[in-house]
């Protein structure tokens, strides 16, 4: 004769929801018990999200490129510098700044800061120039890269006010700034001598001052101690802040293009400043 549960059986049963996930949680608390420890969330794990969601908007800028979309491709790389301030925020905030984390930083630069960028100008107004266009158009990626190696091998771990060569997410952002204002790429070819175009030359600037050794303030932090240490350079980011807020991709051009000729003319100025102020010999050649 089979047995069948009892109606006060069935209803115990129903009565104890999640019994097969109680189980399993103890199951799996035994096994760490015996392991002698327990699975912890490193520290690394917060930043390293944001610096992944900065490469997943560089990628969503290439895929819009693609589909010809370039103004939401300029936007994706700016979320993707959003992505990389955060980055850098969430690692100070939880003390989990790590060799690891600087080299997916790193990586992902090169993507949202290097190749998106570089795919842009050629799709926006570059590949019709063959060979020329496809070389000018890899220059971003290219010194990219090898501003961010110099920059993790010289640096080492210490935290400065400026960079050495244009940091590539500003790079980055002249770019940006410059397709968002002029999205008909004949713009840059009324001024242009013959058929080329003006934006070889921007790419290059650009490109080079990359891989340079001209200094450029980094963005500070919005500290009480540095705006009283530094009360117009802090009043100088704050209105280039709301110049971006307000005037979106006009306020972003503005801004880049008062941020380069700045330091371009510091450096001038300092090197005309070194060159007049050098003593020479007999021989009209410098002293040591």
């Amino acid at each position: 004769m089979p047995r069948t549960s009892s109606p006060r059986t069935t209803q115990r049963r129903r009565a104890r929801p999640g019994g097969k996930q109680r189980r399993f949680r103890q199951r799996l608390g035994a096994y760490w018990a015996q392991e002698g420890r327990r699975p912890q969330i490193p520290r690394t794990a917060v930043p390293s999200f944001f610096t992944l969601m900065n490469l997943f908007s560089g990628f969503l800028a290439i895929t819009q490129i693609h589909e010809g979309r370039f103004d939401y491709a300029c936007w994706l790389i700016v979320l993707a510098a959003v992505f990389d301030v955060f980055d850098g925020m969430m690692a100070r905030l939880t003390q989990g700044t790590s060799p690891f984390g600087i080299e997916l930083d790193s990586l992902s630069d090169v993507v949202s800061f290097g190749v998106a960028p570089s795919y842009l100008v050629y799709a926006f107004g570059l590949k019709e120039l063959g060979a020329l266009g496809l070389i000018a158009s890899a220059l971003p990626a290219l010194c990219g890269a090898v501003r961010l190696a110099r920059f993790n091998v010289t640096s080492g771990g210490e935290k400065k006010d400026y960079f050495e060569g244009l940091p590539i997410p500003a790079q980055a952002a002249a770019i940006v700034a410059l397709v968002l204002n002029f999205n008909d790429a004949a713009w840059f070819s009324r001024y242009s001598p013959g058929n080329l175009t003006i934006l070889i030359p921007i790419v290059f600037v650009l490109s080079g001052l990359m891989v340079s050794n001209i200094h450029f303030d980094a963005i500070p932090k919005p500290t009480p101690r540095y705006i009283r240490a530094h009360p117009w350079k802090s009043l100088a980011y704050g209105i280039a802040l709301l110049l971006i807020i307000f005037l979106l991709e006009l306020g972003v051009l503005i801004v880049m293009g008062i941020y380069l000729l700045y330091h371009i003319g510091r450096a001038l100025f300092s090197a005309v400043q070194v060159v007049m102020n050098t003593p020479l010999d007999q021989d009209g050649e410098a002293a040591d």
